[in-house]
């Protein structure tokens, strides 16, 4: 079970940063702007970081038991389940970094006619998803803290890189 959830989160992860990798490159052809003071860089550390240290609390503290199991990889999948819609809704607009096209209007269609940063909602939720799934007590709500931080200092950078490209 361990080994198809670590199979699931680190396969999902290696297609979106392919994905990402992609679209980053589109979105430069077509005048795209990184804005300085974006963490990107401790969130690239960060995200695969955290998983690790869930998944290395959960095997020094067993496996919790085949329910809560079998809830963590429900919430896994939900998020999951938002954050690929998020990813068709931008298309070539999804990155891993802000990239934002001077002029291009904000989607608001898919997630985005409800949350303003959907993708963002679904990672938090992945993590609750696999520290539940892998019994991290600590290394679980220690990762959502940490890459929480960082992703409210992305959402302020985002968004005004965003207001900044619409005008």
């Amino acid at each position: 079970m361990r080994l198809t959830i670590f199979l699931a989160v680190f396969g999902t992860m290696i297609v979106e940063s392919l994905r990402a990798a992609s679209n980053e490159r589109i979105q430069r052809s077509r005048g795209g702007i990184e804005p300085p003071g974006d963490v990107y860089t401790m969130m690239r550390v960060a995200y695969p970081a955290a998983f690790l240290a869930m998944f290395a609390e959960g095997l020094t503290h067993g496996a919790p038991p085949p329910a809560v199991s079998a809830a963590g990889i429900a919430v896994f999948a939900a998020a999951k389940v938002l954050k690929w819609w998020a990813i068709v809704s931008l298309g070539s607009r999804w990155t891993f970094r802000v990239i934002a096209v001077p002029g291009a209007p904000l989607v608001t269609t898919g997630p985005y006619r409800f949350l303003r940063h959907p993708n963002y909602v679904a990672v938090v939720c992945e993590l609750a998803g696999v520290a539940i799934a892998t019994g991290a007590r600590i290394a679980g709500p220690a990762a959502i803290v940490v890459f929480g931080v960082l992703l409210w200092r992305r959402v302020l950078v985002e968004n005004r890189t965003l207001a900044e490209a619409a005008r």
